[in-house]
């Protein structure tokens, strides 16, 4: 199946990369004064298709927020290792298509972050390291649980 192109917003429905990006830089607008995080993050689930979802979250540090998903599914089956790493770069792409408009537009003060479904316990401990450094080679600051909620809660709960 092929990628989807269009995110969704819980509040604005279906909504384009471009769409997304404006509405990213009105909610900065609304407010210029706060301290903001913009952070992806993926997570997927293994079912008959496995499902990714990536979510964009606009975090107004102490004051909410707001969030976008995009959802693929996939009929392949993929060991974890491969998953993780599916999962990172799908990350990867999203945050340098935001970073890259954010410069565009004079917002490159705007830290974009990844967060990414591992951690130092459970099964994906091995991949910490090359999963990170994969991340931190692409110029982008990485979180790991329990740090990545990105990952971990708000794209976790569309894949299903």
């Amino acid at each position: 199946m092929a990628r989807a192109v269009y995110f969704i917003s819980p509040t604005r429905g279906r909504l384009s990369f471009e769409q997304v990006f404006q509405d990213i830089i009105g909610y900065v607008n609304e407010d210029p004064e706060s301290t903001y995080k913009i952070i992806v993050g993926t997570d997927s689930q293994l079912a008959e298709e496995t499902s990714f979802v990536t979510a964009i979250i606009v975090h107004r540090v102490g004051k909410g927020g707001r969030y976008y998903y995009q959802r693929e599914r996939m009929r392949v089956t993929r060991s974890l290792r491969q998953r993780i790493f599916y999962e990172a770069s799908r990350s990867l792409g999203v945050a340098s298509q935001l970073a890259g408009r954010l410069a565009e537009n004079g917002h490159a003060d705007l830290n974009v972050e990844i967060h990414l479904d591992v951690g130092t316990s459970g099964p994906t401990k091995e991949l910490v390291r090359e999963v990170v450094g994969m991340v931190a080679g692409s110029g982008f600051d990485a979180r790991i649980k329990p740090d990545s909620f990105g990952a971990s809660k708000v794209a976790d709960k569309y894949t299903r």
